[in-house]
């Protein structure tokens, strides 16, 4: 499987998703015109490496903000990481807000009560 590296626009996030290192990113803003179209191969990319994962995993959200329609892509992405943490892999989620931003913190808390797994909710400063 290839890295996927995406530069941000002004409607979609900056993606790093490495396979080979076990590291998934998402970062910026997420307003794509066609979520299906956008997020399909980064579930694919997710979907392939879940057949032979490394042993640790680490999927990353540092979002300024994201729509609607990028919320079950997320959710998604989650789920095909907590399959593996069932599955007695290391696995971790994490998910950074800016700390002025209180809606994105209930974001990641409500993906948190949405996984039977671990999320880890950080409060950081973006620039």
């Amino acid at each position: 499987m290839e890295k996927l590296a995406y530069e941000p626009t002004s409607t979609t996030p900056k993606i790093v998703f490495d396979p080979s290192e076990g590291y998934f990113e998402i970062s910026g803003k997420s307003l794509p015109e066609n979520s299906f179209e956008f997020y399909k191969p980064l579930l694919d990319v997710m979907e392939a490496y879940s057949e032979n994962p490394k042993t640790n995993t680490a999927l990353i959200f540092k979002l300024e903000y994201f729509n609607t329609s990028s919320t079950s892509h997320f959710l998604r992405l989650i789920k095909k990481l907590e399959k593996l943490h069932n599955n007695g892999q290391r696995t971790e989620v994490k998910w950074y807000y800016d700390s002025e931003d209180d809606d994105m913190k209930e974001a990641g808390e409500d993906f948190k009560l949405l996984s039977k797994m671990p999320i880890e909710i950080i409060s950081t400063k973006f620039a």
